[in-house]
């Protein structure tokens, strides 16, 4: 394992002309100052007075490590990606980007969540403002210490749109993130949207007509809420799953290995005040997922829906205007004006009082007679910064549970939560519209029933007041449910999600009875859902192979990374008597494929996912290309155990084989897969193990296929991985960031995780003084300037 020395950290301080000390934060009158302690794989852990100075010295540690990362996303809301990349080709997406965060800057929705008693639910705390305030300076000063033309990452070194940040940026980022699921996941279907008869442009560079909306097509194509390219693994163990006692908690979050949504490890202190030790999306202040002292936690993307459609019945001769308990109200018009590099681009979008209007072209159409909109209470969410500082504040299970209760600010995620006494906590308390089953009944148009059925999408009748949200007593604002209608189980033993719904968090103790866009219950479960729930019944049980009946975080890490590919395990012995008995099958463009070859691959797979692991790859795109058909149902009875047997008189199973064995041509059918699935970091090719949910792997690893190459750029999959426990002593475990610190090429912090982790290595929690002096490569430095 490579990691930078003391020595070689305090080179690179030198050269950033920062000075080494050992000394405590200094206090600096009215200037900020925060102490920063690089420890290994240059992981900071920043200590501050205050959390203006606290978010000085995040935003500076991040520049450092991230810088065009950052910049990147505030051109993204300056709504300037046109202008900076262009419009050809692939960066013809970015006008619409652009006319989206314009919209969302003229109608100055940062500045209005801003308004109101600074109380962390109406709008952000003093705290989470001066973090914010601090970040933006921490970050400036970086960058005008080393200047834009002195950056070493080359993604934007010396680029005229590296400039100076400031606090709204922040904010409509922030702002961004959270409605990723709702309002910024169905942007192009709200650019797109225009009334029938629109006709040609009055002026130069104006966009008319009906655009295509294939984000929003993806969103509502989708068989539940959670937004593209993302998803999770959690455990929560009580005191009867583990070795101790004590609580533990595994977080594995399955986000993007590059762009904006990569984490990056930290420890924040206020002392006295703030202690939490975790990762947050890169330009986030504060710890998203991680641990105090007492309580750890994580998130996985729950399957709720973010929004509702309201049907619009449109008043005749006027698709611009709609009847409202039978009165017409007129939308808002707004004209949207971004730069491209050929000049001006407008378009004018529409908004109802629910929402804007949003096309979805064959399925949510704009006609003379109908329309729709969305409603969706993320986008007045001001609440979630001062939520992820309460939780780092918890101190219990019962705490933690209270946060949620009163802030209901988590936009479109789970909590998995344990506690130093061993308790588990579940909960979906993220925000989901307040759709009760009354309402679906009266208020779903016969049409849209089955869309509410099969994944949660409500489409309302926009025409009555009655069908509107109304309020919960308990929710913190209209809209919403409130925490007594959403799934909550605290257990002494385990709770889990793996993106499934609720229902089986625990399946000695099912989660019904919740409307259903929340969640599906008494349903087929994915089988990365099946196995993560048998890891933990096995190691329960003793019967995974390794010692004892309990938990540790070394067993913890071991099952978390045993690479298992639940598919394979079911059905392989099935399919290999299949191609076995009858080696040449048909593909889907009708060509005849010898099977031979691939049979023999599969035959001598060792059913995971490991580095090692032979003919894994064949699985793999047989299972992607719809081979796991089962030729038993499912029964709500027995969700772990079905279906499971192989539909071997299916001849799509066999068609799926001859299309894998297609599209693998070139690659070895039966090579390692640390040969062919690999990540680079500049000239290094850095093996990688895990695979694909379709596959059944728990420890989910997303890299493309690349014909006759193999699989040569992760996409997306294990991120941020922990596993915690809460001991009298303090916490104490593993965790590691996948793909590195710094997306800098040529940071010391570029490669040196994602090498641990392609050997299942780890770097300790690092919580406690102790812990962290003992750390051989520690480098501690401050930062600082006078405030303005």
């Amino acid at each position: 394992m490579r990691r930078l020395t003391a020595a070689a950290t305090a080179a690179v301080l030198v050269a950033a002309g920062l000075t080494a000390t050992t000394g405590p934060a200094a206090a600096n009158g009215n200037g900020y100052s925060a102490l920063i302690q690089r420890a290994s794989y240059g992981v900071p852990h920043i200590t501050a007075r205050d959390f203006a100075n606290l978010g000085y010295g995040v935003g500076y540690v991040q520049a450092e490590d991230n810088i065009c990362t950052i910049a990147e996303t505030v051109v993204t809301v300056r709504a300037q990606r046109a202008r900076w990349f262009g419009t050809s080709g692939e960066a013809a997406v970015n006008v619409t980007s652009d006319l989206f965060q314009q919209k969302v800057i003229d109608d100055r929705v940062a500045e209005r969540l801003l308004t109101g008693p600074r109380d962390g639910v109406h709008s952000p705390s003093d705290e989470v403002r001066d973090q914010i305030r601090g970040f933006v300076a921490g970050y400036n000063a970086y960058l005008r210490r080393t200047g834009a033309a002195n950056l070493t990452d080359p993604a934007c070194a010396g680029k005229p749109w590296v400039q100076p940040i400031t606090e709204l940026d922040l904010w409509r980022a922030h702002w961004t993130s959270m409605a990723r699921a709702g309002s910024a996941g169905l942007a192009d279907g709200i650019v797109a949207a225009a009334p029938p008869g629109n006709g040609a442009p009055a002026r130069p560079g104006e966009i008319t007509g009906q655009l295509p909306a294939p984000e929003a097509a993806a969103l509502v194509a989708a068989g539940d809420g959670a937004p593209a390219g993302v998803g999770s693994n959690a455990y929560a163990l009580g005191r009867d799953a583990t070795a101790s006692g004590a609580g533990m908690l595994l977080a594995n979050p399955h986000f993007p290995w590059d762009g904006p949504d990569r984490f990056y490890r930290m420890h924040l202190k206020v002392p006295g005040s703030y202690d939490v030790e975790g990762a947050a999306l890169v330009g986030d202040p504060l710890i998203e997922i991680g641990h105090n002292g007492r309580v750890a936690w994580s998130h996985t993307v729950s399957t709720a829906r973010r929004f509702t459609w309201h049907k619009l019945t449109l008043v005749p001769g006027d698709p611009t205007s709609y009847l409202y308990d039978g009165k017409p109200r007129k939308m808002t018009a707004r004209t949207v004006t971004v730069q491209t590099p050929h000049g001006p681009a407008s378009r004018t979008l529409y908004d109802t009082h629910f929402g804007p209007v949003v096309v979805v072209p064959g399925v949510f159409d704009w006609t003379a007679d109908t329309a729709y909109a969305i409603s969706d209470p993320n986008a007045a969410n001001n609440r979630s910064l001062d939520g992820w500082l309460a939780m780092g504040r918890a101190r219990s299970v019962a705490d933690l549970r209270a946060v949620l209760d009163r802030r209901q600010f988590l936009p479109w995620v789970n909590v998995i939560a344990a506690d130093s006494g061993g308790k588990a906590l579940y909960a979906d308390h993220s925000i989901v519209p307040r759709v009760t089953d009354h309402l679906a009944a009266t208020c779903i148009p016969a049409a849209w029933r089955d869309l509410y059925a099969g994944s949660g999408q409500a489409v309302l009748d926009g025409s009555r007041s009655a069908c509107e949200l109304g309020r919960d007593p308990d929710a913190a604002v209209p809209g919403i449910f409130g925490p007594a209608h959403l799934p909550t189980l605290v257990r002494n033993d385990y709770v889990t999600n793996s993106n499934d719904s609720y229902w089986l968090a625990n399946p000695q103790q099912p989660l019904e009875g919740f409307p259903r866009i929340i969640g599906n219950e008494r349903t087929e479960r994915s089988l990365r859902t099946r196995l993560g729930v048998h890891q933990v019944q096995q190691r329960l049980a003793g019967t995974d192979g390794l010692p004892g009946t309990r938990f540790t975080t070394g067993n913890l890490w071991a099952v978390t990374l045993g690479n298992r590919a639940y598919g394979g395990e079911l059905v392989r012995d099935d399919l290999v008597r299949s191609c076995t008995a009858d080696p040449v099958a048909t593909a889907s463009d009708a060509t005849r494929v010898d099977l031979t070859a691939a049979c023999a691959a599969l035959r001598g797979w060792d059913l995971r996912v490991d580095l090692d692991s032979r003919g894994s790859h064949v699985f793999t795109e047989f299972a992607r290309a719809g081979g796991l058909r089962f030729a038993d149902r499912f029964d709500p009875a027995n969700p772990l155990t079905t279906p499971s047997r192989l539909a071997i008189d299916d001849p799509r199973i066999r068609t799926a084989l001859a299309d894998a064995v297609q599209l693998l041509d070139g690659i070895p059918l039966d090579a390692r897969l640390g040969d062919i699935q690999t990540e680079p970091r500049g000239a290094e090719r850095i093996p990688i193990h895990g695979g694909w949910p379709e596959a059944g792997v728990f420890n989910m690893t997303i890299n493309l296929v690349q014909p006759g190459v193999g699989y040569p750029k992760v996409v997306h999959g294990t991120s941020f991985l922990m596993a915690v426990e809460l001991g009298p002593n303090g916490p104490s475990g593993r965790q590691i960031l996948t793909y590195s610190q710094s997306a800098n090429p040529n940071s010391p912090w570029y490669a040196d995780q994602t090498r641990l982790y392609s050997g299942k290595g780890w770097d300790t929690i690092k919580f406690t003084e102790r812990q962290l002096k003992a750390d051989l490569n520690l480098v501690t430095y401050r930062v600082g300037q006078r405030r303005d």
